[in-house]
């Protein structure tokens, strides 16, 4: 599922800091949306913290109860620089996009487009026999060095875990208490899918790297202070651990990586550095220029909305 980024998604969101003294830690509260007839709860982007490394989108969807309802259904629609990383926990989806790719993604598995310079995909439910969908859609924003490379697509059924006192952790993406993924990484980077047992654990982590954990089942606590599901809990760069607890057994991401050193400009499903460049993707779209091939679907593609500061 992807986007669209909104001027509401620029709001000032509702924060709780905690602990002044040391590196940052702060809450942020989701925003409500409905993407591809999927309610979904988005915690990146926010007005006070754009990007977690490069990770610069997150969309928890689910879990949902599919008896009866066609689950999600995102038609034909453009990326420009950027990285879309689709994680389930429960159901399973298919993505097709205009590289000629059809994968169904189940859960425990990744799948990992690179739009580069220019890409179409959709994604939606599986006919197959599945009762629920349950998972988080993200997005990587790619560095100047490889923004304009021809599109990619990679899908990984295999994926490596580390093991922690009272927790499990499958990495996705980059490298992780010893453990690191084969997938295509353009900046240091980190996703890790985490299940936190009853009690206590200490996660390892990078000083260079600032990060954020995203709770999709039960709730985990930092200090005390806790991380209700769907919230994003923000810590920044120069801690090498931190122990979090759970009162039950947990689920949630850990997301982190170097903070970007560009800027990026997000709109709609698009991500540059100038107007100019989303002006050109937004044309080439709605011209049906060959910059973003072409996708048959049985859903109907979605048309852009024209630029705000146009």
């Amino acid at each position: 599922m992807s986007g669209p980024i909104t001027q509401a998604d620029a709001l000032p969101s509702i924060e709780i800091p905690t602990s002044p003294d040391g590196p940052a830690f702060v809450l942020f509260r989701p925003r409500h949306s409905v993407v591809g007839g999927t309610d979904v709860k988005r915690t990146l982007p926010k007005r006070q913290r754009r990007t977690i490394g490069a990770w610069c989108f997150a969309d928890h969807f689910g879990p949902e109860d599919l008896d009866d309802k066609p689950g999600m259904e995102v038609g034909p629609h453009p990326h420009i620089g950027l990285q879309t990383a689709t994680w389930l926990l429960a159901g399973e989806l298919i993505h097709r996009d205009s590289l000629g790719s059809e994968q169904r993604i189940r859960p425990g598995e990744l799948n990992l487009m690179t739009a580069g310079k220019g890409v179409t995909h959709s994604e939606e439910s599986s006919t197959a026999k599945v009762t629920a969908l349950h998972g988080i859609q993200l997005w990587i924003a790619q560095p100047d060095t490889t923004r304009n490379e021809v599109p990619r697509f990679e899908h990984h059924d295999a994926l490596p875990e580390a093991n922690f006192d009272n927790a499990t952790a499958t990495v996705f993406l980059g490298s992780f208490g010893g453990a690191t993924s084969s997938a295509r990484a353009d900046t240091p980077i980190v996703g890790v899918e985490a299940t936190l047992g009853i009690g206590s654990s200490v996660l390892e982590l990078r000083k260079d790297f600032e990060y954020g954990i995203i709770v999709l089942e039960g709730m985990v606590a930092y200090h005390g202070q806790p991380v209700e599901p769907d919230m994003l809990a923000y810590f920044g760069i120069g801690r090498d651990e931190i122990m979090l607890t759970a009162r039950e057994p947990s689920i949630f991401l850990l997301l982190g990586g170097e903070p970007f050193k560009e800027t990026p400009l997000m709109w709609w499903n698009f991500i540059g550095r100038t107007h100019e460049e989303i002006n050109q993707a937004y044309l080439d779209w709605q011209s049906r220029s060959e910059r973003f091939g072409s996708l048959n679907s049985r859903l109907e593609r979605i048309e852009a909305p024209s630029p705000y500061w146009l």
